[in-house]
């Protein structure tokens, strides 16, 4: 208990160094943050142009990150392969999405057992529309993802099973299609995509 107390303490002041904004509504604590997905510049004419957003929300400070995944401009050849989506370290795009470095992998484990491992999604009629909850990632404290970047990825990921050492470090999920950098924003996306992701699930 008294451990969970520090680590809310550590938390609390993270994150008011670092994120002072906590949501217009101080009473849930909840944070809404965008990452909005553009082409990297480096991949070769003919491939996917994926655009579109990655929305994440979390209740401050023990919340379980949710995530909308909003994202457009995949093949209409519903016979394709699933596309691997993980979280990068740096939320750096000089460089296209080659620059965002390997995965955001803070506890030096093997994929996939990083935070931003989120497997693999299935396009259809060229869109990926889907809501998870219950990640293992987080918005708060010193392994924040804010400011970090998300990647999707060419191929399907491998979860670790390709007997290689890329498996262990990026599923073999090829090269990068798309990637964005995670920010604050307010609850309107959100609340704006929400109702159509879920509407796509029950169907």
């Amino acid at each position: 208990e008294s451990l969970r107390e520090i680590q809310k303490q550590v938390n609390d002041l993270w994150q008011n160094l670092l994120y002072p904004v906590t949501g217009e509504n101080q009473t849930d604590r909840m944070i809404y943050t965008t990452c909005e997905m553009k082409p990297s510049s480096k991949i070769d004419a003919g491939k996917p142009q994926v655009t579109g957003q990655i929305l994440f929300r979390q209740c401050y400070s023990y919340g379980r990150l949710e995530a909308i995944f909003y994202l457009d401009g995949f093949p209409l050849d519903n016979n394709q392969s699933s596309r691997a989506i993980h979280i990068h370290e740096l939320g750096d795009l000089s460089n296209g999405c080659d620059s965002t470095g390997g995965h955001y992998n803070p506890f030096r484990v093997n994929h996939p057992r990083h935070p931003g491992d989120f497997g693999n999604f299935l396009p259809k009629e060229g869109k990926i529309r889907k809501y998870k909850t219950n990640l293992s990632a987080t918005l708060f404290g010193p392994y924040s993802i804010m400011g970090r970047s998300v990647v999707i990825h060419e191929q399907e990921d491998d979860m670790g099973k390709g007997n290689n050492k890329a498996s262990l470090e990026n599923g073999n999920a090829g090269k990068r299609l798309a990637c964005c950098v995670i920010g604050i924003s307010n609850k309107n996306l959100w609340e704006e995509k929400l109702p159509e992701v879920m509407d796509k699930k029950k169907r």
